[in-house]
């Protein structure tokens, strides 16, 4: 690599735009771009422990490829953008961990996971597999057996889970966007807490095809990225119908990109108070009162409203989170209960003694809700409401205070973001920027298939100065 293209890839990240078009003006190469990630990640993952394994062999014979291969009359839109994927997504001749240590004896996948295929075919390159809590039933990022993965603002506290590794190998700078899923809020707590933007789709809107389950009627995947502009960039990259999801609903892509440069100033924006407003999260509380005061001074109409059935929604949520996981793993839990996490597998011993009608129960309480969620979004078109309740916790952290009472902080972490879940409306979590070490992130929620209204607030506070990554 010579002096003048090292010196150009390894300046700061400054989107996917600009690194496309540096590749193809012919700046610096695909190759020298992935030798510059696996620098970063050889002299950084140390103390963060994001990845579970880098595809050294892959990634350069794909660079190679794209090297020789890529066209100027054929541009592709993410040409030579490096991304990692949590272990729960299929990568070929890989084991697909998810997050465990049971897995670890499965066969490897035979093909990569289908939104993988996506972006390569875009022009991006796998560079790794990311850490993550043992079978997606985790707040925190601590695991058990492969270590916990540490926030990289501050390696003594958690970066959130359970899609921790991607979150903290995109907020650290190892990759510019990652993949995730997010049952419960798994991919939005981890982007809270380590300041980067992860977005969670409509439930159905992209396909989870080559991807370890964990909870069938709640699972979704999205991605994180360091911006709201490459965030939408690789989302318009992702969409499109798969069959073999069974979840997935035929629909046209819905490009959202191009509405970096289109605010509509009409949308009626609700911020959610009474569940979404606890006065025991005041870090919360302000993050989202700074946002409301920065959208009624760029001139939208921003009111105060609430969801009666919210706390009752995140109860549903967890119980058939606990009955779906429960059932899952029921072989599992007889034949190797040893080499479980002991908190998950107790976590999935108690859902196997839910009684059914408790399920049937949280199902109603679902529906309600919903509708409840969707009479809302007939006079809003985006709600706000905090990601996370709190400031990333200390690794080890055992408790939280909740209306003054000590409880389970990995299993509450998810405060904000399970009642969202539970219905499967698109949530963006977006950073707010503070003078504060420690990251906080808001949740801007619209209703089914309305991912574009999402991000055209995000778009907003990034350009108001009110969101954004900042450099580590």
């Amino acid at each position: 690599m010579s002096k003048s293209a090292s010196d150009q890839v390894n300046q700061p990240w400054a989107g996917i735009r600009d690194h496309v078009e540096k590749v193809e003006n012919g700046s610096f190469a695909v190759e020298e771009v992935v030798e510059s990630v696996f620098e970063k990640i050889e002299r950084l993952d140390g103390s963060i422990n994001a990845f579970t394994s880098v595809l050294h062999e892959r990634a350069r014979i794909r660079a190679r490829f794209l090297d020789k291969s890529r066209s100027n009359e054929d541009p592709l839109p993410l040409l030579g953008v490096p991304f990692g994927v949590k272990n729960l997504f299929d990568v070929q001749n890989q084991v697909t961990l998810a997050g465990s240590k049971i897995n670890k004896t499965n066969v490897a996948a035979v093909e990569d996971a289908l939104l993988i295929k996506r972006l390569e075919k875009r022009g991006a390159i796998l560079v790794g597999a990311l850490n993550m809590g043992e079978y997606a039933y985790d707040f925190t990022g601590e695991n058990v057996h492969y270590g916990n993965c540490r926030n990289p603002w501050d390696p003594t506290r958690m970066a959130g889970g359970s899609s921790s590794g991607s979150a903290a190998a995109v907020a650290a700078g190892m990759v510019p966007v990652a993949l995730g899923s997010d049952t419960n809020g798994s991919i939005r707590v981890p982007a809270s807490l380590c300041g980067i933007f992860g977005l969670k789709p409509t439930y159905g809107r992209l396909p989870r095809s080559g991807t370890y389950p964990f909870c069938d009627s709640l699972d979704h995947v999205g991605p994180l990225a360091q911006s709201c502009n490459d965030l939408a960039v690789v989302y318009d990259c992702l969409q499109g119908y798969d069959k073999a999801d069974h979840a997935c609903v035929s629909r046209d892509v819905e490009l959202v990109a191009d509405a970096a440069t289109a605010t509509d100033k009409s949308l009626r924006i609700g911020i959610l108070e009474g569940y979404f407003a606890n006065p025991q999260f005041p870090e919360a509380n302000k993050a989202v009162s700074d946002v409301a005061e920065a959208l009624v001074n760029d001139g939208f109409s921003v009111e105060r409203c609430n969801l009666q059935f919210a706390e009752a929604g995140r109860s549903a949520a967890f119980l058939i989170t606990n009955v779906e996981g429960a059932a899952l793993h029921h072989t599992r839990l007889h034949s190797r209960p040893e080499d479980f996490d002991p908190d998950t597998r107790d976590r999935f011993i108690a859902g196997s003694l839910l009684p059914a009608s408790w399920y049937v129960k949280a199902q109603e309480v679902r529906k309600l809700f919903a509708e409840e969620a969707a009479t809302l979004l007939q006079s809003f078109d985006v709600l706000i409401a905090p990601s996370t309740p709190i400031r990333a916790p200390k690794i080890g952290q055992k408790t939280m205070l909740i209306d003054h009472q000590e409880v389970n902080v990995r299993a509450n972490l998810g405060y904000f973001t399970q009642p969202i879940s539970c219905i499967g409306l698109p949530s963006l979590s977006i950073p707010i920027l503070s003078r504060d070490a420690l990251p906080l992130g808001v949740q801007v929620v619209a209703a089914p298939w309305s991912e574009r209204h999402c991000f055209e607030i995000g778009f907003r506070l990034q350009s108001l100065g009110l969101a954004g990554a900042k450099q580590i």
